[in-house]
């Protein structure tokens, strides 16, 4: 069996000599006009330390990210999260590629408050086809705050330059963030379709008869071939609660019928649930409920 070759790149002036472009002027931040420079590509994965924000026109091929293609048509921003696995094949296309990357370092944002909040974003964990789609006014927005990005990553650095950097840098992300919600809005028929496949699976999965694994929002997620950050935001723009709360809430629901319909004992109701361990369920069941499963049985006649 053939070894995989991973690239790794651990620093900007890594990613920069593998892809053949300028040394960066900044040691944690580059900015890359892809009408100006070209990116070499390779077929092996590459495996990078750094946050990467690009826009990419004319673009033809194919690209992974992670274990499946990433959808990169024009006017869909994409996000890459430190050691997740690009890859292109062989037959990409750059010779009209237009737009623009932007590669940081998490050090960059070390002491500072976006060191913590960028994990909130979770459009850098979604997948291929979850790209933020831009208008055109919304592009000219953020080429208005990449400018401004470029304008102070030019300068010498001083004293200043780290915060107004960061300071540009949230912007960026905060209209990202604006433009990702509105996607959420805007999107309400693919939506709802997996809003009723989700709600299907979940109905499947809790009327199959005996024992059974405890079910996780990454296995509803991999069965609806989207992200489990996606699937959770999705059902929180349109629902207000979280695949994990929509999962707690139907698996309370079985457990109230388990309770109320069979003779199993609070454990047994546990274990058919699929916890391994009973006060694990009474502890779960008495958060949502305010009782305890022999409580709420017991309440019931």
């Amino acid at each position: 069996m053939k070894t995989t070759e991973f690239q790794v790149l651990h620093t900007v002036t890594d990613y920069t000599r593998y892809y053949g472009l300028p040394a960066p002027a900044h040691p944690l931040l580059t900015l890359i006009n892809l009408a100006e420079v070209r990116e070499r590509t390779f077929p092996d994965p590459v495996v990078s330390h750094l946050y990467t924000i690009a826009l990419k026109r004319g673009l033809k091929g194919t690209m992974y990210y992670g274990r499946q293609t990433y959808d990169f048509q024009d006017g869909v921003l994409m996000f890459f999260a430190p050691v997740q696995v690009v890859q292109t094949e062989a037959d990409l296309d750059i010779s009209e590629m237009t737009g623009w990357t932007l590669v940081f370092h998490p050090d960059l944002l070390r002491k500072y408050p976006l060191g913590q909040k960028i994990t909130s974003y979770t459009f850098f964990a979604y997948e291929v086809h979850e790209g933020l789609h831009l208008s055109a006014k919304e592009e000219q927005l953020l080429d208005g705050v990449l400018s401004s990005i470029r304008h102070e990553y030019e300068q010498s650095i001083d004293a200043f330059s780290q915060d107004l950097l960061i300071a540009q840098l949230e912007v960026l992300l905060g209209y990202a963030n604006r433009f990702y919600h509105r996607q959420f809005l805007t999107r309400r028929l693919a939506e709802n379709d997996l809003l009723s496949r989700f709600e299907a699976q979940l109905t499947a999965h809790f009327s199959q008869a005996g024992h059974q694994a405890l079910p996780t929002v990454q296995q509803f997620a991999e069965q609806l071939h989207v992200s489990p950050d996606y699937l959770s935001d999705m059902l929180r723009a349109l629902t207000g609660q979280t695949a994990q709360q929509h999962l707690h809430h139907a698996l309370i629901e079985r457990a109230k019928h388990l309770l109320l319909s069979t003779s199993l004992t609070v454990n047994e109701t546990a274990f058919q649930l699929g916890f391994e361990y009973p006060h694990c369920f009474t502890r779960l069941f008495k958060s949502k409920t305010g009782l305890t499963p022999a409580a709420f049985r017991f309440s019931a006649h």
